[in-house]
């Protein structure tokens, strides 16, 4: 992605960043917060896509105000497939997880739970928190540092800020942030970069939030996510569940992320 970015001034690029890293924060507090308005079930779901499009567009006419260019990152021709492929990466991710988890003894099913209308405007609703996430995190801080510095740089500084983000959420704790940090920094860094596109990593994080939440029945990061597929019992070492945290905290995460990392860094590297 080529931009003007790299060539600023750096007092400019210091402006513009701020700039940009405080607006894109406001636009995910709005974004994700303007469905809890709307009444639970199909219409709040119709409004977190809503709200979703909206981010991506203010995003989009942000990139051509400041950058005078469009949006590189966001090429609507390849956003069914991306997302497809981030889905598919997101949700087989906590299947390996929570496989690792019963086959260690640490994750037994209880019961089940036939509620598919609550699950489908669960998966829909969930899409403003991948969606605001990943503008800041990776359309924002990680591509303006990566362009104006380098890759290495904008890995590191992306991904620990996103690990420290969820340092105030229930449960968490220093662990717990180094954990997101590793297993989800790292990883929604490296699958931006190789596909150019925000589409496949809001298309790891959305399906990343509802399969362990809403099918797996565990805790996203700390916080409760409501009724799921399946009711677990979930015990064991911390090392390996997570604790109050929730999966995310496991080992377990943190090495199949790291390992899905290094496997989008060779890939990057082959690109170039």
């Amino acid at each position: 992605m080529e931009s003007g970015i790299r060539t600023m001034p750096v007092w400019k690029w210091a402006l513009l960043f701020l700039a940009s890293l405080v607006l894109s924060f406001l636009v995910m507090g709005v974004g994700r917060g303007a469905p809890s308005a709307v009444p639970a079930g199909w219409l709040r779901s119709l409004a977190a896509v809503a709200s979703s499009a909206a981010m991506l567009g203010v995003y989009a006419l942000f990139v051509r105000w400041f950058e005078g260019h469009t949006a590189l990152d966001l090429p609507m021709r390849r956003m069914a497939g991306e997302t497809a492929k981030g889905l598919g990466v997101g949700f087989m991710y906590f299947v390996v997880v929570v496989g690792v988890m019963y086959a260690c003894g640490c994750y037994r099913i209880a019961s089940f739970n036939n509620q598919p209308a609550v699950l489908v405007n669960a998966f829909f609703c969930g899409i403003t928190t991948a969606v605001g996430e990943e503008l800041v995190f990776r359309g924002v801080l990680f591509r303006w540092i990566d362009e104006k510095w380098n890759f290495v740089v904008a890995l590191i500084v992306s991904s620990a800020l996103f690990g420290l983000l969820h340092l105030g959420n229930p449960g968490a704790t220093w662990w717990s942030s180094l954990a997101i940090a590793i297993e989800a920094g790292l990883l929604l860094g490296t699958a931006y970069k190789y596909s150019g596109t925000l589409w496949l990593p809001i298309g790891i994080h959305w399906a990343w939030n509802f399969t362990q939440g809403r099918i797996f029945g565990i805790s996203v990061s700390g916080s409760d996510s409501g009724p799921s597929l399946i009711n677990p019992e979930i015990s064991g070492p911390e090392i390996l569940t997570g604790g109050d945290f929730g999966a995310e905290a496991s080992v377990i995460a943190v090495v199949l992320g790291a390992a899905l990392s290094a496997w989008y860094i060779v890939k990057i590297v082959r690109k170039k």
